[in-house]
């Protein structure tokens, strides 16, 4: 299988570069699989890294990304194009940005089977706290975007209640929830022996200056350091895009606060360790953009976390059993009490440090990835046989109807060989002894022309897609 996976990738910056990186990790271990990389375009003396087939060709902010997109998408001829985006991926001005999000529908309208991987709604967005100036503009921009959007051939989604805003508010689409992952091939397990030993390390991680601001939680640490001498707060990452600038005024407030320490962005490399090393991680929040991948981050390596009490960490909470410790958002004195229960408690953090790492073990990298990899197929063939079930139903004294039939059917065909081979795809073992194709709704085990009928009939089963 041909996969071009589309996402800002590292050494770049720019937002889900993370994400993407760990993506195309986990796709390339899996045997079968040919990944190509449109990634976004680098600055001055930034190298690629070596283990990874990248193409540039496309840049934040800039209108001509179609062009450039479609015109290395038509000469890879790839069997997948996997998008890995939020509203703002493409640009952080509404016509890049929307342009951005169209790619999609652009690329499936040029023949090609695309996937979305939506990382948030419009919807959900708390536009006052991302300081957009113009809100009615962007909600409408957001409504129309999202419409194009589910032109895709299918998306997935990485909360529950994101599928349900989509099927309420829109009805279309083929809309799948995905778990966010712990963006690592297996979680570690709690290295309890570093954590306060000698101080209790708390983690804030994440891009500042938006809905992400610091100054409760300096606060707050100030507060509980009064009780809780021996622990120090450990601020990882960089400004958002549109707050250029807040995390040096910050850490100017702060120059004379020796506990407190500003590391800038951290490595892909370095970020295992500073997880471990810390005995809670801290999301003071007062508004949310999707799935947090600090949050899955901390599930990993076992941190427990205080986070503000939004809707996505409640979600997080209830829907995949992680340990978070929530509290009123932007209320200081209510997380310094947080924060000296948790440190004051080893049982506590232990028993939260476990079932974040138990939490971990059931959304790793690997199996989200081929829960992917399974749906693509699903969809792929269903899409197969839904059209040759269309051009049955023409006349026999159709023009060309003979040539249409005898060509659609050799395309599933080819589909069928391409998506279903056990080495390709990394099936449950009982699968791969059954010899079945799965399609949503289908099983087509070797009879293409029953599977047809069915689909006809209309007596498939339905999947689990909006």
């Amino acid at each position: 299988m041909n996969v071009c996976l589309v996402t800002a990738f590292p050494p770049s910056h720019q937002a889900l570069n993370e994400y993407g990186f760990h993506i195309a990790s986990e796709l390339q271990k899996i045997p079968g699989i040919s990944l190509t990389i449109l990634g976004d375009d680098l600055g001055p003396g930034e190298h690629e890294l070596p283990e990874f087939n990248v193409l540039r060709c496309w840049a934040f902010d800039r209108l001509n990304n179609a062009s450039r997109l479609l015109r290395t998408i038509k000469h890879l001829k790839p069997d997948v194009i996997w998008f890995n985006l939020a509203f703002a991926s493409f640009g952080g001005k509404a016509l890049p940005a929307f342009m951005g999000v169209s790619l999609p529908a652009m690329v499936r309208m040029r023949g090609h089977y695309t996937h979305v991987t939506l990382h948030q709604l419009m919807e959900t967005v708390d536009l006052k706290d991302a300081q957009v100036r113009f809100p009615i503009f962007y909600r409408v921009g957001g409504f129309l975007a999202t419409q194009v959007l589910l032109f895709s051939n299918s998306v997935s989604v990485l909360l529950p209640a994101y599928r349900d805003v989509l099927r309420k508010k829109y009805g279309r689409g083929v809309v799948y929830v995905r778990k966010h992952g712990i963006l690592t091939g297996k979680p570690e397990y709690p290295a309890f022996e570093q954590r306060g030993n000698p101080t209790h390390r708390v983690l804030a991680f994440g891009k500042w200056g938006t809905y992400k601001r610091l100054e409760p939680m300096i606060q707050a640490f100030c507060i509980a350091s009064k009780k809780v001498p021996d622990m120090e707060l450990l601020i990882g990452g960089m400004d958002h895009p549109k707050a250029s600038g807040y995390l040096n005024s910050v850490a100017e407030q702060c120059r004379d606060l020796h506990n407190i320490k500003f590391l800038g962005y951290v490595p892909e490399d370095a970020v295992g360790p500073l997880f471990q090393s810390a005995s809670v991680a801290v999301m003071p929040y007062t508004s949310s953009a999707g799935s947090s991948g600090v949050a899955h981050l901390a599930c990993a390596y076992g941190v427990p976390m205080i986070a503000c009490d939004i809707s996505d960490f409640r979600q997080l909470r209830d829907e995949e059993g992680i340990a978070i410790d929530l509290f009123e958002p932007v209320n200081v004195d209510r997380l310094a009490e947080k924060l000296v229960s948790l440190l004051e408690n080893p049982l506590k953090q232990r028993e939260m440090a476990l079932q974040n790492f138990s939490a971990a073990l059931r959304m790793s990298m690997p199996e989200i990835m081929r829960e992917y990899l399974r749906s693509f197929q699903l969809q792929r063939n269903l899409d197969g046989l839904t059209s040759v079930s269309k051009l049955r139903r023409l006349p026999r004294w159709f023009p060309f109807r003979s040539f249409l039939m005898n060509r659609a059917v050799r395309k599933l065909a080819r589909v069928h060989s391409t998506y279903a081979q056990p080495e390709d795809l990394p099936l449950d073992d009982q699968r791969q002894r059954s010899g079945s194709v799965l399609s949503t709704g289908v099983a087509v085990e070797g009879d293409i022309e029953d599977a047809i009928r069915r689909v006809e009939r209309g007596t498939a089963p339905t999947s689990g897609a909006a």
